[in-house]
């Protein structure tokens, strides 16, 4: 349900919990129009991501064997902030899909108020328990 991106700024890492959808090897983010995260994107385009869906906890003996049922993603890429109006509509679609919501028609306001961030992926690996 949540994309984890992660930034850096120097040698300083920083994650954030966003609303997601993914579409065509891209994947969309909700944003406010500022923030920490958008002055770090600012100044380095370069991220990772991660989700994850997690299941019922294993319980057997020993309690250190103990698992959970789970699929993961992680990932890299290149970080922008969409401009174009279209775009943003089109991203904000996305993410609406992705929860289960219809396809939206969104005023000009709500457009200029709204921060779509793209991760343009690079490459990714998935896992999950056996």
């Amino acid at each position: 349900m949540i994309c984890r991106l992660g930034l850096a700024d120097g040698g300083e890492p920083y994650i954030v919990p966003l609303s997601f959808g993914y579409s065509g090897g891209a994947i969309y983010l909700h944003s406010a129009l500022d923030g920490k995260k958008i002055s770090m994107i600012n100044r380095n385009p370069r991220c990772c991501f991660e989700i994850d869906q997690c299941g019922k906890v294993t319980r057997t003996e020993p309690p250190c064997a103990w698992g959970i049922e789970y699929r993961s993603v992680i990932g890299f890429g290149k970080v922008r902030i969409i401009e174009d109006s279209e775009e943003k509509k089109r991203g904000l679609n996305c993410i609406m899909s992705h929860y289960g919501g219809e396809t939206q028609q969104f005023s000009e306001e709500n457009i200029r108020n709204v921060c779509i961030i793209r991760i343009d992926i690079e490459s990714m690996t998935g896992k999950k328990s056996n």
